[in-house]
């Protein structure tokens, strides 16, 4: 690729200089503001009240977001934004998994506020470069490349025709365009999505990275809710950085040396552990493949079962011979547990990279259960090569497996044919009609486009189409809010049933992931319990957000003694390195409490939020009906003794004097019924009220008793 042609076919259209300044604290205390209509640059301070209520991260960017939209903005109007964090203590590389950033739009997918978490060395070098955070708003008449050169303080905007737009070829050219030299590319990371996106609402971000040992581009993915597909709308073809040469202490912290003290704990933990434990340094989180089939969690067959007899072709020990682990197989530098694997020398069999020699990140456990089981693929060529389209087309694996499933199912129940598909057979294991799928999505054509906007617009598409009923395709159709549930069966946990639904962006389980502390381990039994449960642990997660962190660090390695703490689930001392962290580099004194205040108000605000855009109530937490219990006899009996005892045990009934239907209708009755009183039990602890507003009197206790959120709860609570 001649990238020397490529560069100087630009049209450049601004030019803005800027002062490099100082990162003072983990803060640059300003953001960058882009807007395309009329191709707008300028910089923004970053108040101390910024910094106290919203902290960083997501709670920047939903707060920039919120200032930029009114309640009837859509996810394609102008004045959506599209916003990246990465938050103060992003960017150190004294402790594992500090490399994180969040991305913050209106979705396509569910009309309200989306936010991924996402690896890749964008959001440090962001930093590095002089801003806590980019907004960009309006759109572009034709496609552009937003460079921003935190080497020379200067930042372009340029129209862009010739670059390829798929990722892993438009990564490597724009790397290669704005490096000084072959060296520099380790200091350039670039943003972009591919070609599904310009046409799918599950279109997504990859965020590169320079793997020097490999001398080759990877890509971490902000994969929920639609941020690729928000970006091509905008005309962006991609977001590069260019940071200057790291250094060791970056981020200009207080107190270097209780930050290196806890990451030496946290690496001999790794050293000592991770053999024994999760492997995360062998095979990352595709060692779940196997652990999730014993315990009936596998998503397979869109959620139907919870395990199947050909896990062993794609379980931990298969990938782990097709990874090739390097000690370069972190998302950002530092991070020792080295989790984000990589299979290379993939051939591609399909579509237009075709006999090509690829580098296929992953793929990860959501991507290996989502593209495998949930599908009924049980090849693991087939699954790299779903997620290496998915990657480079720019496309969400969860959503992709979750919709598939359900198109597969679908046409199983005969609501689908091969007519309705355009010819695509759509049955459970069909591999090579994924991979058409696929490509009919990257080119906006065929039964592709259809699936592409996801599960919720499939089920009103199908039955507008009137080609099934709406009562079963919602009982099966696995999204809440209009976000794809990700790839753990949620059916024996009460409190997993919560952490998906009542999630505020939908059902990603980065908020809470309590199916063992639930299902297996029996801690939480009580509602009580599990509202304790849910509060604690979605304000815990949510302050990864908040910093630019990992959550794998937090409890995939553990202290060797961690199982005798009071509270071994919350990993106590890693608990106490993050508030050490903090506090090490803000120069701030806050304690675990104070840690969850912040995340509470960023969370209240998110809930409310959601409210001002019309959603966020107890309507919106409703759950599809498998993700609680059995939709068909065929699924019923694959576990009929389980269900047949609980009938028996729990509702005192007597399932041999009942027929299936009897005993289904019986069943969904009563886990109906507890998720209702889970709803009440979780709103209560919240501060909200029975229909999930967060009270005034909440809100002032947390400190987040802001006028333009009290003016929007205030009449729902007067009602």
């Amino acid at each position: 690729m001649d990238y020397t042609a490529l560069k100087a076919a630009h049209t450049l259209l601004k030019e803005y200089a800027y002062d490099l300044g100082t990162i003072e604290r983990g803060y640059t205390n300003r953001t960058l503001y882009i807007n395309l209509d009329d191709n707008t640059v300028k910089e923004k301070p970053v108040s101390e009240m910024m910094k106290k209520k919203f902290i960083g991260g997501k709670g920047f960017g939903l707060r920039l977001l919120w200032d930029a939209v009114t309640p009837t903005t859509k996810w394609n109007d102008p004045e959506n934004e599209l916003i990246i964090s990465p938050g103060p203590i992003a960017g150190i590389t004294q402790y594992s998994g500090t490399g994180k950033s969040l991305v913050v739009t209106l979705s396509p997918m569910t009309d309200i506020v989306i936010d991924s978490n996402v690896g890749g060395y964008f959001g440090p070098y962001l930093k590095f470069s002089g801003f806590d955070a980019i907004e960009i708003q309006g759109k572009a008449k034709k496609d552009v490349i937003i460079a921003i050169d935190g080497v020379e303080g200067r930042v372009t905007i340029e129209e862009a025709p010739d670059e390829p737009l798929d990722s892993h070829v438009l990564a490597e050219a724009l790397t290669n365009m704005y490096a000084a030299d072959a060296d520099d590319r380790r200091n350039v990371a670039v943003v972009s999505a591919g070609s599904a996106a310009d046409y799918c609402g599950i279109g997504m971000l990859n965020f590169s990275l320079f793997d020097v040992q490999r001398q080759e581009i990877r890509m971490k993915q902000a994969g929920r809710g639609g941020t690729g597909r928000v970006l091509r709308d905008k005309k962006i073809k991609a977001i590069v950085c260019r940071s200057p040469q790291l250094k060791g202490d970056m981020n200009n912290v207080v107190d270097m040396d209780a930050i290196k003290e806890r990451g030496k704990r946290f690496n001999r933990e790794i050293r000592e552990f991770d053999d024994v434990q999760c492997r995360m340094r062998k095979v990352g989180t595709a060692h779940l493949m196997e652990i999730m089939d014993e315990y009936d969690l596998l998503p397979t067959h869109n959620f139907k079962f919870g395990n199947h007899p050909d896990i062993g072709r794609i379980d931990s020990h298969v990938w782990e011979d097709r990874f090739t682990p390097r000690s370069s197989d972190g998302c950002w530098y530092g991070c020792t547990m080295a989790c984000a694997k990589v299979a290379e020398d993939f051939t591609v069999t399909t579509g237009p990279y075709k006999g090509d020699n690829v580098l296929v990140d992953g793929p990860e456990y959501e991507s290996a259960a989502g593209l495998g089981p949930n599908i009924g693929v049980f090849d693991p060529d087939i699954i790299l090569e779903l997620n290496f389209y998915c990657d480079t087309y720019g496309l969400d694996t969860i959503s992709f497996g979750t919709l598939t499933a359900f198109a597969m199912e679908c046409y199983g129940m005969g609501i689908l044919n091969k007519e309705r598909t355009g010819g695509l057979e759509l049955t459970f294991g069909n591999g090579q009609a994924a991979l058409e799928l696929i490509h009919q999505m990257s080119r906006g054509e065929g039964f592709g486009l259809i699936a592409g906007q996801g599960v919720r617009k499939m089920k009103r598409y199908f039955a507008e189409k009137g080609w099934g009923d709406p009562q079963i395709m919602q009982d099966i159709g696995m999204e809440n809010k209009g976000l794809e549930y990700s790839q753990y069966v949620s059916k024996e946990s009460l409190a997993q049933q919560g952490g998906y639904a009542m999630t505020n962006k939908g059902p990603q389980h980065d908020e809470a992931w309590l199916i063992f502390m639930d299902m297996v381990n029996k801690q939480i039994p009580t509602f009580e319990d599990k509202a304790e449960a849910l509060h604690y642990f979605p304000m815990f997660r949510t302050w990864f957000g908040l910093m630019g962190l990992c959550k794998l660090p937090w409890n995939d390695v553990e202290p060797e003694n961690n199982a005798e703490t009071d509270e071994p689930a919350k990993v106590p001392e890693h608990v106490d390195n993050y508030v050490t962290i903090y506090n090490a580099v803000t120069g701030s004194h806050i304690d675990k409490q104070e840690m969850i205040r912040q995340s509470e108000r960023v969370y209240n605000f998110q809930r409310i939020f959601n409210i001002r855009m019309g959603a966020g109530l107890r309507a919106n937490d409703a759950q599809p009906y498998r993700a609680a219990g059995p939709v068909t006899a065929e699924e019923y009996e694959s576990r009929a003794d389980r269900y047949d005892k609980q009938l028996k045990d729990v509702l005192g009934l007597d399932p041999a004097a009942m027929t299936i239907e009897e005993k289904m209708a019986a069943t969904r009755t009563y886990r109906e019924d507890q998720y209702e009183k889970l709803l009440d039990a979780v709103y209560e602890r919240r501060g909200w009220t029975p229909g999930g507003v967060p009270t005034i009197e909440h809100l002032k206790k947390i400190g987040m008793d802001l006028p333009e959120l009290i003016e929007v709860v205030k009449p729902l609570l007067e009602k």
